[in-house]
């Protein structure tokens, strides 16, 4: 046992050393806040994964702008819509190949038949690979897009057509998404050849601009530059992501030239950083919010009148400024002010301690009770302190006779337990993925999204519901917003959630890095990252 461990600890050393050497020339590393649920976006919602697989690895048939909204090729050079709104004609790049890995050796480019297999593994419940890895695709099912996509058509080996059984407003911006990256289906079958489907989403293969060399769960992962990308291959030729949970270690990385960039600093160190001149602070106002969600299957939580009773009693102004140090604003909405059809005429709900008593005994609970919650275990741009809201939650609610017992998980496991409706009451937030309402308002409060993990609340509410999905189906921007608008007074009347923070987003980085712009998505990408020598 003691040489097994020496092993170990020999391995991790050497790990932690190659991270201080790579720090230099060619090479760029980045101290990531958490690892990566998987290696396979359409299985997952979180920034760690999407960061270190969807950014990194993969690409999509369409993308986003850099640091923008705006929709553009991706591996399709063009596409098309019919005049119905129901046909989505994808023209393919040519000679687009896949990864080469010590796995893996492509034998041909990307193809229709890579499209296909990707967004049919998600769509089909008799595909061979749909429950591979428990196939939860919880965006592709919260946004129902297995209902919305009727047939993937093969025109040619270099077109695909998209046929959808009703109008969707959002689906461009929603195919630039991370779930919608592209697999290979040449190293599917060899995997399905070899009984070893399961590696599909564990040793990745995608036509990104980096190719995973190796991953020691929660310590670091690996890439190299991938030779063949067709944009060109990545200034940057070694990546590596340092995993380091505490913000504050993050921070002391940095300044000891570590690492080049760290993911979600403490606002307690921005000062701090912004005095540094080795240092350089981004920030951008958050397409995100942070919120308190009330799992509405469980008793008492079923009860409305409850629901805004602890929405009463939280002093969010306090967090504000304990935890988010000023650097952020309170919250009354489930989609942030920086979104089209935020409804600027929702009261804001006061902190009143009177009125939430007066609540919980129009309840039937004067004497309160008690109630568990889950804590962030990790830093977030829409929480950076998951573990102190918990302590000032638990402060507040005890005032109103709730006794609050706080819980807690490790990362991957806390995003399982919680999509299964395990907890009670959950810390949890949300960065915008395409800058469009739904986005918010489907994929984390629709009734889909109960069934897909993704609506924590576990809450489907059908008038709610019928806004939502009638708002996407329309083309017309003002007559979708009327409806969005009419969705937000629903939300506030039913109180499924207690939106907590809009928080500014900040990145830290070494003043010799190159290229780097920060996403409205709060994701992150390095094709075009370097270090100035």
């Amino acid at each position: 046992m003691k040489s097994i461990a020496k092993f170990f600890l020999t391995q991790i050393f050497l790990l932690v050393f190659t991270v201080a050497a790579y720090g230099k020339g060619s090479h760029f590393v980045y101290c990531s806040e958490a690892s990566p649920k998987i290696f396979n976006p359409q299985l997952a919602t979180d920034g760690p994964t999407f960061n270190a697989s969807s950014r990194a690895i993969y690409d999509r048939l369409v993308e986003f702008k850099k640091g923008s909204t705006e929709v553009v090729p991706g591996l399709a050079e063009s596409w098309s819509v019919s005049k119905d709104g129901l046909k989505y004609n994808f023209k393919l790049k040519k000679g687009v190949w896949f990864q080469t890995t010590k796995y893996f050796t492509p034998k041909r480019p990307l193809n229709a038949d890579d499209v296909i297999w990707s967004f049919n593994r998600m769509r089909l419940s008799s595909h061979p690979y749909h429950k591979v890895n428990q196939g939860t695709y919880e965006y592709f099912r919260s946004m129902g897009m297995g209902k919305l996509i009727k047939v993937i058509k093969k025109v040619s080996d270099y077109e695909v057509q998209f046929q959808l059984a009703r109008r969707e407003s959002p689906f461009l911006a929603n195919m630039a998404m991370d779930f919608a990256s592209i697999l290979s289906k040449e190293y599917a079958d060899q995997l399905t050849k070899t009984k070893k489907m399961a590696s599909i989403d564990l040793k990745p293969v995608g036509t990104g601009p980096f190719v995973l060399d190796k991953y020691v769960k929660d310590t670091i992962i690996r890439y190299s530059a991938h030779p063949k990308y067709f944009r060109g291959e990545a200034k940057t030729k070694k990546l590596i992501f340092s995993i380091t949970p505490d913000a504050s270690v993050r921070f002391q990385k940095l300044k000891r030239g570590e690492c080049h960039l760290i993911a979600e600093p403490s606002p307690i160190d921005i000062d701090l950083m912004k005095k540094n001149p080795k240092i350089s602070v981004k920030e951008k106002p958050g397409l995100n919010v942070g919120y308190i969600a009330f799992n509405v299957e469980k008793k008492p939580l079923n009860n409305a009148k409850v629901r805004q009773a602890i929405r009463a009693a939280l002093n969010r102004e306090s967090y504000i400024k304990s935890i988010y140090k000023g650097y952020a604003q309170v919250a009354k909405n489930p989609i942030p002010p920086t979104i089209w059809s935020y409804n600027k005429n929702v009261k804001m709900t006061s902190y009143d301690v009177a009125k939430a008593k007066k609540l919980l005994n129009e309840a039937g609970y004067p004497k309160g009770f008690k109630i568990s919650l889950w804590t962030l275990p990790v830093s977030r741009p829409y929480n950076p302190n998951g573990k102190k809201m918990g302590e000032l939650i638990q402060e507040d609610l005890k005032k109103i006779g709730i006794t609050v017992e706080l819980k807690t998980y490790k990362w991957a496991t806390y995003l399982e337990k919680a999509s299964k409706g395990e907890h009670e009451m959950i810390q949890l937030g949300w960065s915008g993925d395409n800058g469009d309402p739904d986005n918010f308002l489907s994929v984390l409060l629709g009734c889909d999204a109960v069934k897909a993990g993704s609506n924590y609340a576990r809450w489907c509410h059908k008038p709610f519901d019928k806004l939502v999905n009638q708002a996407k189906s329309l083309t017309s921007q003002s007559q979708r917003e009327k409806l969005y608008k009419k969705a937000q007074l629903v939300f506030k009347e039913q109180t499924p959630w207690v939106p907590v923070a809009h928080a500014t987003v900040f990145r830290a980085l070494t003043n010799n890095v190159q290229g780097y712009e920060m996403s409205p998505f709060g994701t992150e990408s390095f094709y075009e990252v370097s270090i100035k020598k």
